[in-house]
Formats: structure tokens, C-alpha cells, sequence
């Protein structure tokens, strides 16, 4: 049976993605911080007839989200899909000028630790598959820096690069890596911003398999 462990899972973006997957016949691993929110999470997906466990982990701390990823394997078999989209916190956006070196302690850990974290955790699962996906969400950010978000502008594009290297270097063995930017705000209804359109762009970059960088919407909207 495949699965995908979505990080930072939520009841917007992760959960569309979860139902998306779910409805292909994914098991469903969510990790997430708070486990109240997550269980609310997983109780109402499993309702609705997907196959999906809820695991905790803080994505700045490391050995919490390997844990948490070991233990996904153990119960679900090896991640065929890795999502790595948790939602930056408020105080990583100062201005360029109030950010010293101790602001991007944050941002780095939660942009670039965790990820790599994530990656190394579940890549020999995904070799011994022969096939696997592995899908980074970002802000706009990511593509365009923002001079008033300084930490996630450079920690985004930290994660980028890292994402690109492992684009070139895994597409030989059957493992696609491509990144999601979508810019401004995660909107219900929105016509390319809803969370069940990104799903279902999410869904395809699985599915297509072409390309690094995927743009949701238009940078400038």
C-alpha cells in the first residue's frame, strides 16, 4: 500500500492533500505540533473514509520529526510521498534592517533542518521502493524575497536550493523532488489558491513528474 506523510499538516492545505491522496488509495500519516488539533484532524478525515494515523512532531526539533517519521514507517510501510509544508511563524517576518543573526535561528531550523531532517529519514525507504516523491510548499518568498520578511525569505530559499540539489541528484533513481510556491494567503474559494485546487496541483506534480519549481499563482497577485 503507498502512503504520503504530510508535515506540518492542518485543516486547510494538509487536509485537501490528504483527501486528494486519500481518495487515490494513499494511507495518510499527518504530523503536526499540537496533538489535540491533530486528533480533531484525523477523527474527521477518517470519517470521511481515509485511512489516516496523526503523528506529533516539532518540525525545529530534529529527532522529533525522525522519530515521528520512523514511526510512520513502522505502521504504514515506507513513505512513497514526502509533503513538507508546515506554516512559518509571524516572527520570522522582520524587516531585513531588525533581523540579526540570532532571527534566523528560527527560520533556518524550521526551513532547512527540518526538511533535511525529513529527506535523510525517509530516502532509503523510498530507494528500497524504487519510486518516491518528495513535495516542498512555500510562500511566495521562496521565489521573490521580501525585504519586510527577511527570515523566511532566506531560509526559503535555503530550502529551495537544497530542494533543487535533490531534484538533479535523485531523478535517476525514480525519486521526483519538486516545490510548490504559492504566493500570498491560502484562500477557500479562491480560484487557484483554495486548498483543494493546491491539492490537486500537488497531486499532479506527483503524477507528472516534470520540473523542479511550480508556481500556484501569479507572483505579483
Amino acid at each position: 500500500m503507498s502512503s504520503i506523510a504530510i508535515v506540518g499538516a492542518g485543516p486547510g492545505l494538509g487536509a485537501a492533500v490528504a483527501r486528494r491522496f486519500g481518495r487515490e488509495g494513499y494511507d495518510v500519516a499527518l504530523i503536526a505540533r499540537d496533538r489535540t488539533r491533530l486528533d480533531e484532524l484525523v477523527d474527521g478525515l477518517a470519517a470521511e473514509g481515509i485511512t489516516v494515523r496523526g503523528f506529533t512532531a516539532d518540525v525545529r526539533r530534529p529527532q522529533e520529526l525522525t522519530k515521528a517519521l520512523e514511526e510512520i514507517a513502522a505502521t504504514l510501510g515506507p513513505v512513497e510521498v514526502l509533503q513538507y509544508s508546515p506554516v512559518p511563524h509571524r516572527d520570522f517576518m522582520r524587516p531585513v534592517l531588525d533581523t540579526g543573526h540570532r532571527d534566523l535561528v528560527g527560520p533556518v531550523e524550521f526551513s532547512v533542518y527540518g526538511p533535511v531532517a525529513a529527506v535523510r529519514q525517509v530516502l532509503p525507504g523510498m530507494r528500497r521502493l524504487g519510486r518516491g516523491t518528495i513535495l516542498l510548499v512555500n510562500g511566495g518568498t521562496a521565489a521573490v524575497p521580501h525585504p519586510d520578511r527577511a527570515g523566511t525569505s532566506i531560509a526559503f530559499a535555503a530550502e529551495s536550493a537544497y530542494g533543487h540539489l535533490l531534484h538533479e541528484r535523485l531523478a535517476g533513481e525514480g525519486i521526483h523532488v519538486a516545490q510548490l510556491v504559492i504566493p500570498g494567503a491560502i484562500v477557500p474559494g479562491h480560484a487557484r489558491r483554495d486548498p483543494a485546487v493546491l491539492a490537486r496541483s500537488l497531486w499532479g506534480m506527483h503524477q507528472d513528474r516534470h520540473g523542479f519549481r511550480h508556481y500556484a499563482d501569479d507572483l505579483d497577485s
